[in-house]
């Protein structure tokens, strides 16, 4: 139990107890790039291709699941990614990190299971089958409360992801996720599931961390995870908030989950910009919250770019509908929706590729706001550096509730769409479908002066205020003298 008498000083004490975030290192302060899912390495390098043909700043690209043969693998499938060395030094030499999924599935039929489970390094069913989920096959979980089992699955990923030049890990599936959730049923070498099943990603990202140190990589280490335990955060985890949905209700919940993450002791945050269900890219409705979410995400911890997106209506000149009938179709129809199909050369089918998902992607409306929003980033790195610092040293959240800033202000502490960026910037958020303005409340008594960095007005705090908020604006509010560069990133941004 830590206790103080204001919220800063109940988390900074927390976090000395339960252990600081690392060093951000730099490239985690940029834009990064994903989608479910790029299949292939060619793909992979023709994006960031034309990220750098369009002069759109980037400085991660992931790779998502199934890249690998089998779940447990724990390497990229040879005949899709036939030089993932080579392609990881073309992309360096622009500039770009390289992020790779990773699960702690292990399939029945992976080259890796015999031996895993000949040594006890694979939870177990207590009875019945020994399945602990069905992904496109069966398979189980590496038991990573077994520190053979953390050296054993980092040996493989340093081998093949890490030595030819992958720069960070995505430990996707972190809670375990179970096909069915008997945790009576399941048992780890720290002991029985309902005993000690919360710190399986504690110890899943503890695992690559220590892996990665001995690699010296020290002051270079994210694992983006989905779960998280008090303590995960000094293993460099940044927790995204999973699957969710993609309307205005689940981005309004966003701003709730960052603020309760860093009262929980974790400083580093994302979401799926966009959310990551059901986003049709040509719905104009999808495009709007797109928009509104990639201004929401400028404003995090990390800035990152996911989603399962979809198509309902391909471009009567897509090659891609020449093929729908053929033996090796590219589209199927799925639920009213297109989805590209992926088969290897014999024939046989791998995971499917989402829509694409690039800034592009969505028309030129959608891409200039995205840049906007993408230039304003990259022009606050000094700010996030700072954020990124305090959160090391003193484990400062970098997404704060007004009441972490302003503990005497009640009304504050009853407010959930709105927040503290840091010490100095409170960002507003547009969460209602349609809206060109919104109520904003500035916390702080009359001597505390607020600007707007859209239009330069100047308000007193303690009262709530209307101001304009047109498709490409964020409502952002410095306090007086403090807008950390902001204003003018934003105008340089706008112009």
């Amino acid at each position: 139990m830590t206790a103080g008498s204001s919220p800063r000083a109940v988390v900074r004490r927390y976090a000395d107890v339960t252990g600081h975030a690392p060093v951000m290192p730099e490239w985690g302060l940029g834009f990064w790039q994903c989608k479910l899912r790029y299949w292939n390495q060619r793909q992979v390098e023709d994006v960031v291709e034309g990220f750098r043909r369009r002069g759109i700043p980037l400085d991660v690209v992931v790779v998502d699941f199934f890249h690998w043969p089998h779940m447990g693998d724990y390497r990229f499938e040879d005949e899709f990614w036939p030089d993932p060395e080579g392609m990881c030094e073309r992309l360096h030499a622009q500039g770009v990190k390289v992020m790779v999924s990773v699960w702690p599935q292990v399939a029945l039929s992976s080259e890796n299971y015999d031996l895993m489970r000949q040594n006890n390094l694979l939870i177990h069913a207590e009875k019945g089958e020994d399945i602990a989920m069905m992904c496109w096959e069966p398979c189980t979980f590496v038991d990573v409360t077994n520190p053979d089992a953390r050296r054993f699955v980092w040996d493989l990923c340093k081998r093949n992801y890490a030595d030819k030049g992958v720069d960070a890990f995505w430990l996707d599936e972190a809670e375990p996720e179970y096909g069915t959730y008997d945790f009576d049923n399941y048992r780890y070498y720290a002991g029985p599931n309902v005993e000690v099943g919360n710190i399986y990603p504690l110890e899943y990202n503890k695992g690559f961390y220590e892996g990665q140190l001995e690699a010296g990589r020290e002051g270079r280490i994210v694992n983006l995870t989905r779960c998280a335990w008090a303590g995960s955060q000094r293993y460099g985890a940044l927790v995204w908030s999973g699957d969710v949905g993609s309307s205005f209700q689940d981005l309004k919940a966003q701003i709730t989950c960052a603020i309760h993450m860093g009262m929980a002791g974790i400083p580093w945050f994302t979401t799926d910009m966009g959310g990551f269900h059901d986003g049709d890219i040509e719905d104009p409705q999808f495009k709007e919250l797109f928009i509104r979410w990639s201004q929401f995400s400028c404003f995090l911890p990390v800035m990152r770019n996911h989603g399962n997106r979809s198509l309902s209506h391909p471009h009567a000149d897509d090659p891609s509908l020449a093929a729908l009938d053929a033996p090796h179709e590219r589209l199927l129809k799925e639920e009213g929706e297109f989805k590209e199909v992926v088969r290897a050369q014999d024939g046989s089918p791998r995971f499917y590729s989402g829509a694409d998902n690039e800034p592009w992607s969505m028309g030129k409306e959608v891409e200039a706001i995205l840049v906007k929003y993408i230039t304003i980033r990259n022009k606050m790195r000094p700010y996030l550096r700072e954020l990124f610092d305090q959160a090391h040293k003193d484990g400062d959240p970098i997404v704060r509730g007004l009441f972490y800033e302003f503990p005497q202000d009640h009304r504050a502490a009853r407010l959930s769409d709105e927040y503290m960026f840091g010490p100095d910037i409170l960002v507003a958020p547009v969460v209602q479908a349609g809206a060109r303005s919104r109520e904003v409340y500035l916390p702080g008594g009359e001597e505390t002066i607020w600007e707007n960095l859209s239009d330069g007005q100047i308000y007193h705090g303690g009262a709530w205020q209307t101001v304009e908020a047109p498709l490409d604006v964020i409502p952002l509010f410095a306090r007086q003298g403090k807008d950390q560069g902001l204003r003018k990133a934003i105008q340089e941004a706008s112009a």
